[in-house]
């Protein structure tokens, strides 16, 4: 059932009795009985949630690497931040998972809240929970604290720049750099020569860095303020400047999570029709994308300066499938790799240096006949420079 829940979430367009039969689609002519509708989903109800939460808490944390781009001045940038992920409209999970409120009627189907602890250069999952959208990113930030330790260096958006937060974030040992309003009002306690200035929140210490950031093309110039909070004390040893372009993995956690809801689920609604069912639904999803992220560390890692942003994730998910099509390493005395198959297929399929973007992705052709960004939508691609200017209010 475990291996039947894992497969789920590589084909998630399909029903579990599909997903069944390309499970053994590989062992044909070897004898076997394939089970009920009715079957599956008892025996998923008596495996319950626990083993798939207890195989997540084995497999999580920062993958293992030697890649350089992984690392930031010897510490980890993790960061945090969380996401709504669409549950069945059933009345057992109606108890739990409310249906948002809105326009229109509002959403059409339960939601729930999911937050999620990663680490930047690999974007493996280091911790996540997920509760009903009554309980807040904070407190779910709170819950993930558990998980920080020394030599980190925490991301975040202004969301998370509360001072009860800041405060348990530094507890723990690691250090943070989050993004606040820039009318905020805080105390100038010292200057540093970069530019930045140190405060205080609560009774700690913090710098401050306010950056103006522009963004340049053939069709104009965009500039946009930051003011960003850290823990980090020594301007010499982590410049402003540096801080400020080091903020732009924040959005590392946006991408793991299109590649979850989108490139895994393909915007498909969970399938568990129970809270219990959920809780294991997602921690078979959570395993499966923090198995996928651990092979393509593993090939990039092989070949030394490859940044783990060259592997596709599109690649090692389609790898998985076609593996688990043809019962790769299940028949007794077969001796195939698999990490080594995925592997080898993203090392093929390697994706070119990342560009400078101007704003969010957007596909070229949309799947409504309805324009949701509207019909003057630019979609062309523009070459760019970035400057970093730290705000001063000195000379």
């Amino acid at each position: 059932m475990v291996y039947l829940l894992l497969a789920g979430c590589l084909f998630a367009d399909v029903g579990y009795q599909q997903v069944w039969m390309k499970l053994v689609a590989g062992l044909h002519p070897l004898p076997g009985r394939d089970p009920t509708g009715s079957a599956l989903r008892q025996a998923r109800q008596r495996l319950g949630p626990a083993p798939l939460r207890a195989l997540f808490d084995l497999l999580r944390g920062p993958a293992v690497t030697s890649a350089a781009a992984v690392w930031w001045r010897g510490l980890l940038p993790v960061v945090v931040d969380g996401t709504v992920l669409t549950v069945a409209d059933s009345a057992a999970n109606l108890r739990r998972y409310a249906k948002q409120r809105g326009n229109n009627g509002g959403s059409g189907y339960p939601t729930l809240r999911l937050s999620a602890l990663l680490a930047c250069g690999t974007r493996s999952v280091l911790d996540a929970v997920f509760d009903p959208l009554s309980t807040g990113e904070i407190a779910q930030a709170e819950q993930l604290t558990r998980s920080l330790r020394a030599g980190m260096l925490l991301l975040g958006d202004r969301n998370y720049a509360s001072a009860d937060l800041i405060t348990t974030i530094a507890a723990t040992g690691a250090h943070l750099l989050i993004r606040c309003k820039t009318s905020r009002k805080l105390p100038r306690i010292g200057r540093c020569h970069d530019g930045s200035w140190l405060s205080r929140i609560g009774t700690r210490p913090v710098r401050i860095v306010d950056a103006r950031i522009s963004i340049t093309t053939t069709q104009g110039r965009h500039t946009g303020d930051y003011r960003l909070i850290t823990t980090l004390l020594d301007a010499r040893r982590h410049p402003a400047g540096d801080l400020a372009r080091l903020y732009h993995q924040r959005w590392e956690i946006e991408t793991a999570y299109l590649e979850l809801k989108s490139t895994i689920l393909g915007g498909r609604v969970l399938r568990a029709r129970t809270p219990d069912g959920t809780d294991q639904e997602i921690h078979a999803l959570l395993v499966t994308y923090q198995i996928l992220r651990t092979a393509m560390v593993d090939a990039t890692d092989s070949q030394p300066g490859l940044d783990p942003d060259r592997a596709s994730f599109t690649t090692a998910l389609h790898a998985a499938r076609d593996q688990i099509v043809q019962a790769a390493g299940v028949i007794a005395g077969a001796v195939i790799d698999l990490v080594g198959v995925i592997g080898e297929r993203v090392l093929a399929n390697l994706l070119p240096d990342r560009r400078i973007r101007t704003k969010t992705r957007m596909i070229k052709r949309s799947n409504s006949k309805y324009q949701a960004r509207g019909p003057n939508t630019d979609r062309r691609t523009y070459n760019a420079t970035t400057s970093i200017d730290v705000i001063t209010d000195e000379p």
